[in-house]
């Protein structure tokens, strides 16, 4: 089962979130039968999206997470809800790249220069929206980015997928530390020793540890307080309802159109692939409602 745990320091202020979505990201790489490259990518960007989600402090709130670079992996979008329940795509999931020189997988080549934007819809009348330029394409990179300029919270990012020889998912997962207000110099020095001496999340995971255990790396010498744990997964909100109602708000003279054609039309959900499918008579009843609209 995957699962989210958020911890806190006692004595300097440090927050955590942890996360394992192992099972999420091998949901959606059978989802939309990705390669390594796109796997990983999307992975990454699954797990901070659902991180980000858990953020929240209202039940019905949600994150979106754009990352739209000119690499051949495209434009990948995912979407948490305040559980951190993530679903997301990316345009060109069978993209295949040469191992960087380390032999870890060329996300940011694959990702390539464009902007990262976060879009968190909090019941607000307008979703609040920060974009930044990607620094690396590799995800974590990017995140810290956004919140050193966004939203001025000194963070760190630890984001990773790892592939299976048969391309399915082994390990996947990541972090998010923050600084709050008044965070010593001393305890963000042992903070960067730390990060530096846990070595890559998947590493840790790969080696059994729990996600308690990564805290207490990452946060070591430091008092640790676990707040909460949650069970996160992969988990798209489409309907056959919401369907209907972006059908309906084409118009009249579109549906009719549509309808003209005399064949089914199948909508296609781009997260989870559930495919709707009205008839001509069904477009017809639906043209009529729009223009009672």
């Amino acid at each position: 089962m995957d699962r989210r745990i958020r911890a806190i320091t006692t004595d300097a202020a440090i927050q955590m979130t942890a996360i394992e979505t192992t099972q999420m990201v091998e949901c959606a790489r059978n989802i939309h039968r990705t390669l390594p490259l796109a796997t990983a990518a999307l992975g990454r960007t699954l797990t901070i999206t659902s991180i980000l989600g858990g953020q929240f402090k209202v039940d019905d709130g949600s994150v979106t997470v754009q990352v739209r670079g000119d690499g051949p992996l495209g434009t990948i979008v995912c979407v948490a809800d305040s559980n951190g329940n993530a679903r997301g795509y990316l345009q060109n999931p069978a993209v295949d790249l040469p191992l960087r020189p380390d032999g870890k997988l060329a996300v940011g080549m694959g990702v390539g220069q464009g902007h990262l934007m976060v879009i968190k819809d909090i019941g607000l009348k307008d979703p609040v929206t920060g974009t930044v330029e990607l620094v690396n394409g590799e995800i974590a990179e990017d995140v810290t980015r956004y919140f050193a300029e966004s939203e001025q919270i000194p963070s760190a990012c630890a984001l990773g997928v790892l592939v299976n020889q048969d391309q399915s998912v082994r390990q996947a997962g990541g972090y998010l530390v923050q600084l709050l207000p008044g965070a010593a110099d001393a305890d963000i020095d042992r903070l960067e020793q730390n990060i530096a001496k846990a070595g890559s999340m998947t590493g840790m995971l790969d080696s059994g540890m729990s996600l308690e255990d990564i805290v207490r790396a990452v946060l070591d010498g430091f008092t640790v307080q676990f707040l909460d744990e949650t069970p996160v997964g992969y988990r798209c909100a489409c309907n056959e309802a919401k369907v209907t109602r972006a059908l309906i708000s084409l118009g009249e003279q579109e549906l009719l159109q549509m309808a003209g054609e005399d064949k089914p039309t199948e909508i296609t959900c781009q997260f989870c692939d559930k495919v709707y499918t009205f008839s001509p008579a069904d477009l017809r009843d639906l043209a009529a409602n729009a223009r009672k609209k």
